[in-house]
Formats: C-alpha cells, sequence, structure tokens
C-alpha cells in the first residue's frame, strides 16, 4: 500500500490524495452549476415580471444592433451605387474633381487650374500604357421628345465605347455605341428603362428616334433598370457619342475618367496620366498641378468615413438605454433580494458561504440581461427584414455589432446584480431567518 493518502475531517475516513483532488475540482463547477440552476428556476417562477424586467434590455440591444445594421447597410449600399456610376479602380480628371473644400481652397483651384479640353484627353489616350479604358463625362439636362410627347430634364451622358468598361452599363436590348459611332459623331442614343417606359411603352423602340433639342437620335439600345438612388431615378439617362454631345451643346471644356487594369495598378495609372498632363501644360517641377485628380477609392473611403462617424455619434446613443435597462435589473433584483430574505438565512445557516450567495444573485441578473439580449437579437432581425423589405437599403446586420449588443448586455446585467448580490451575501442568518 504505497498510496499517498490525505486526511479529511473524519480521522477514521482516509480518501486517497488524487480522489481528493478530483473532488475540489470538480466542486466549483458544480456551485456555478447549482447557482444557475436557483436563478432559472427563479427567473421562471415569476414569468411575468421578468418580462417586464427584460423589455429595457430587449429595446437596448434591438435599437444597437438595428442602428448598426442600417449604418452598415447604408455604407455598402452607397459604395455599390458609387460603383456602378463611377466604377472600380478608376479616376477623375477634372478642372475641378475634389469634393468638401472649403471657400478658400475652392477659390485657390480655381485660380490655378486650366479648362482640359478633348486635345488632353487624347494625349492621355495615345501615351498612357496603363490605362485600360478612357472615356469622357459630359452631362447635361434636357429634354427628350417623341411626338408630342416630352421626358423632361433627362441626364444627356457624351461617353465614348469604352464607357461600359468603366462604370457598370448593363443593356436590356440593342447594342452600345461603338468607335465609328464616335469617330464620326454619329446621332445615335442608348436611352434608359424611365425614358422608354414614359416615352413608348412596352413596344420595340430598337431604330426608333427620339429629339434632344432640335437633332433626331436614332435608338440603338435601352438600358437595364438600375432603380432609385436616394429618391433620384437612375433609369433617364440619356448615352450620346461624346462627339456628337460637343456639337449639339457646343461644349469645348472637358472631363473623363481613366480605368486602371486592376486595383495595384490604380496609382501606377494615375501618376501616368499625371506626367501627360504635365508635360502636355508644360509645368515646371515646383509647380503643382494645374487639374484635379480624384480617384474612386477616396470617394470610397469619404462614404466610410462619413458613415463611421455617424456610428460613433449614434451607437453611445443607443448603448444609454441599455444602461436604463440595466437600472430596472438593478432595481428587480433588489426586490428579489428583500422578497427571499428568509431564503438566503436558510441557505446561510446550512452552510452556504458569502461567495456562494453572491454568485446565486450576479448569476441571475446577467442571466436575465443575456436573455434580454438573445431577444433583442430576434427583434432586431425582424426589423432589420422589415425595413430591407420595404426600402432599397439593405440593412447588414455584422457580427461586430451582434457581440456588442450582447456582451453590453450581459456586462451591465452582471454590474448592475453587483450591489443587489453583495447586500443578500452579507445578511446574517439568524437576522434573516427572523424576518419570516
Amino acid at each position: 500500500m504505497n498510496a499517498i493518502y490525505s486526511e479529511l475531517e473524519t480521522p477514521m475516513v482516509r480518501v486517497p490524495a488524487v480522489e481528493r483532488r478530483g473532488r475540489l475540482h470538480l466542486r466549483p463547477f458544480a456551485t456555478v452549476w447549482e447557482a444557475f440552476l436557483i436563478a432559472a428556476d427563479s427567473i421562471w417562477s415569476h414569468k411575468l415580471r421578468s418580462v417586464l424586467t427584460l423589455l429595457g434590455i430587449i429595446i437596448g440591444v434591438a435599437s444597437v444592433v438595428a442602428v448598426g445594421g442600417a449604418i452598415e447597410g447604408l455604407e455598402y449600399y452607397v459604395k455599390d451605387r458609387l460603383v456602378s456610376t463611377f466604377g472600380s479602380n478608376t479616376f477623375m480628371v477634372a478642372r475641378i474633381a475634389r469634393v468638401n473644400m472649403s471657400q478658400e481652397e475652392y477659390e485657390n483651384v480655381i485660380k490655378r487650374n486650366k479648362r482640359l479640353y478633348l486635345e488632353d484627353m487624347r494625349a492621355v489616350e495615345e501615351r498612357c500604357e496603363d490605362c485600360a479604358a478612357i472615356s469622357t463625362r459630359l452631362n447635361r439636362n434636357a429634354d427628350i421628345k417623341v411626338g408630342n410627347q416630352t421626358f423632361y430634364d433627362a441626364g444627356v451622358r457624351g461617353v465614348t465605347q469604352d464607357a461600359p468598361r468603366i462604370q457598370e452599363i448593363v443593356l436590356e436590348e440593342g447594342r452600345f455605341i461603338s468607335t465609328f459611332d464616335t469617330q464620326h459623331a454619329r446621332p445615335v442614343a442608348v436611352i434608359g428603362a424611365e425614358i422608354r417606359k414614359e416615352l413608348f411603352g412596352p413596344v420595340d423602340v430598337i431604330g426608333k428616334q427620339v429629339r434632344i433639342g432640335a437633332d433626331a437620335f436614332n435608338i440603338i439600345g435601352v438600358e437595364q433598370e438600375n432603380g432609385t438612388f436616394f429618391g433620384q431615378s437612375l433609369d433617364n439617362s440619356v448615352y450620346i457619342p461624346y462627339t456628337s454631345f460637343m456639337k449639339i451643346f457646343g461644349q469645348r471644356q472637358i472631363s473623363f475618367q481613366v480605368k486602371a487594369p486592376s486595383d495595384a495598378a490604380l496609382e501606377t495609372t494615375l501618376d501616368q496620366v499625371r506626367v501627360i498632363l504635365r508635360s502636355r501644360h508644360k509645368l515646371r517641377p515646383n509647380q503643382e498641378d494645374d487639374f484635379d485628380l480624384l480617384a474612386s477609392n477616396a470617394i470610397q473611403e469619404s462614404v466610410g468615413q462619413f458613415t463611421g462617424a455617424i456610428a460613433m455619434v449614434v451607437t453611445p446613443i443607443t448603448l444609454i438605454s441599455l444602461v436604463v435597462g440595466g437600472i430596472v435589473v438593478m432595481n428587480i433584483m433588489l426586490v428579489t433580494v428583500t422578497e427571499r430574505t428568509a431564503e438566503i438565512g436558510m441557505r446561510k445557516a446550512i452552510g452556504a458561504r458569502r461567495r456562494d450567495v453572491l454568485l446565486q444573485f450576479l448569476i441571475e441578473s446577467a442571466l436575465l440581461a443575456s436573455m434580454g439580449g438573445a431577444l433583442g437579437l430576434v427583434l432586431a432581425y425582424v426589423v432589420a427584414m422589415i425595413i430591407r423589405g420595404t426600402t432599397p437599403i439593405p440593412m447588414t446586420i455584422t457580427i461586430g455589432y451582434i457581440l456588442l449588443a450582447l456582451l453590453a448586455s450581459g456586462g451591465i446585467g452582471l454590474i448592475s446584480g453587483i450591489y443587489p448580490a453583495v447586500r443578500a451575501a452579507k445578511l446574517d442568518p439568524i437576522v434573516a431567518l427572523a424576518r419570516e
């Protein structure tokens, strides 16, 4: 008998030390599980009170997750529309392309930057090796007429044959503008779905004519329906060759858009275009650019910063509702301690320690808050589905906001239960039993 023995409280009983260590190892788990069962039984015994207590947590969690989902969805929606409008891996070349400038900055840019002309774009086309596609961005609002019918304020776009390679232009029928069309300034047009619907209805429109001002254009294609962007229609555009655009409106100043082969090559392509234009404008090394460049990823970063600023302001406000829910939980836990004074006294009288009672009430408050968090997530999901079905903005509920809401609700529940739990743990068993 070489086993190691350890004496317990009764000297007559000897248990191997290994077995004793196993019992001691299992004891914390058993204590927590017992406290959990007592907490669950208490919550179930007062179902209506528990539900009313959870309302604050439920609303708070649903608010945090729903607002977070709306912000993430808004960012995705705006970036997706920007990609379809401006394209990816692209940049704008214009006299003024930047946004969010102060009045002083704007005045300085106007004085410094020169107008860009068709020769500038053609120089870039000839000399830029990494430019995958180039298209003008000429825009003008005009009325489109067919017989005695008029579509007011259509967006007339003067573009090159490369426009579909730069931005998302998907045709429902027909073809897009060709190189031959732009070289010969042919009177051809691709119309948007809304214009087709209002002026022609469901009939075939390929080969029919529309009038832009006094000029007649043959319809060669119809763009697929794109919907709206913050209430503004994306289906009221008319695409015509930029050469035809310049003849109709007498416009000489242009801006144009360049697409890089890939996202990795964007900066290289941008530098090439900058060198070409600086050389053409005869700028010295110490002179600033007299033109403006704006990359599509810079616009997307601005959108991300904007939505991030919204999240920084709105999310703490919605978290206040969780704090209010935590106050309600604390209040109910104080009531629970008062109601269960005799039970606490009995438990302490038969050997429960302070930490056992403390753990019991901490687990109960955390369990209440966690249940509220789970129900709040369900409510947030329902709200997200409703918003997603009734608005064009996708609700994107991310794991980050879910974890934030659950950790915040559980943490607030735990913090809210500390004072009631400490108060319960400090009760004298004799005094507690005497209150029965």
